[in-house]
């Protein structure tokens, strides 16, 4: 909404408005369908800000939470999980966000795939290379294609500047909404919930989830976290692609694309 009132028109804004969900295989994604004009930029704002989150989001953990709320340390206690559940999880869920955002299909059967490859135990050479010399293959030749279309007058211009302001106001509000979801939750909880969880909901796995803990571990060198914070920040990646591809459903239906 933002972006359309600043000037762009409903896909432009649409693409930028995925920045928001701090996963940048969806940003790329989805530009390339709605505003494959902007894609660099976009890329350019998703990466830089997931990059910038031990920088932005911990003083708004700092001012949205209390030392108190910080302090809150939660019960962990792992059960364990069969070998058919594990193989079962991605499986399901690829079919289950397939049939309700058949949109987010490319996005959620990748990420799936690599959970099954190392879930599975038979496919270690797979797994491994997926993990190693594939993503940097693919890394690499991402960039360079992004980067092939930023010349200086598609990139160097005011959308882009608008694009990245944007990009940081979408970060700030995750993050805000997560820590203020958070401590809704903490309050339900009688305070047995540790609001800080809320700000690993972003989909920049596992940054936030780390950094996250790691806030909770400074106030009190004895409160691990980690694992509910590593739930949480999953949850933001998976809704993330979920969100992208519903905004994308909806738009290019609305477009007529």
């Amino acid at each position: 909404m933002l972006a359309i009132a600043l000037g762009f028109p409903l896909n432009e804004a649409a693409s930028i408005g995925v920045i928001g969900a701090i996963d940048g295989p969806t940003s790329i994604f989805v530009a390339t369908k709605l505003a494959p004009e902007l894609l660099a930029p976009i890329a350019v704002a998703a990466y830089s800000y997931m990059s910038l989150i031990p920088i932005i989001q911990p003083p708004l953990m700092k001012l949205l939470t209390t030392k108190k709320e910080r302090l809150i340390q939660m019960e962990y206690a792992p059960k364990p999980i069969s070998k058919r559940t594990l193989i079962f999880f991605p499986v399901v869920l690829t079919l289950v966000v397939g049939l309700l955002v058949p949109e987010a299909t490319p996005l959620i059967s990748m990420l799936m795939l690599g959970n099954l490859l190392k879930v599975s135990g038979v496919v270690d050479r797979l797994s491994n290379a997926a993990q190693n010399e594939i993503i940097n293959i693919a890394t690499l030749f991402l960039g360079l294609a992004i980067g092939a279309t930023m010349s200086a007058a598609a990139f160097l211009n005011f959308d882009t500047g608008k694009i990245m302001v944007l990009g940081l106001f979408a970060f700030a509000l995750d993050t805000v909404a997560g820590l203020l979801f958070g401590k809704l939750m903490s309050a339900l909880s009688g305070g047995k919930i540790n609001p800080l969880i809320g700000a690993a909901g972003i989909s920049a796995f596992p940054m936030a989830g780390r950094l996250a803990a790691k806030t909770a571990n400074d106030e009190d060198p004895n409160n691990f976290i980690l694992m509910h914070a590593m739930g949480a920040n999953t949850a933001g990646q998976l809704g993330s692609v979920i969100a992208g591809g519903i905004l994308l459903a909806v738009v290019s239906k609305m477009l007529g694309m």
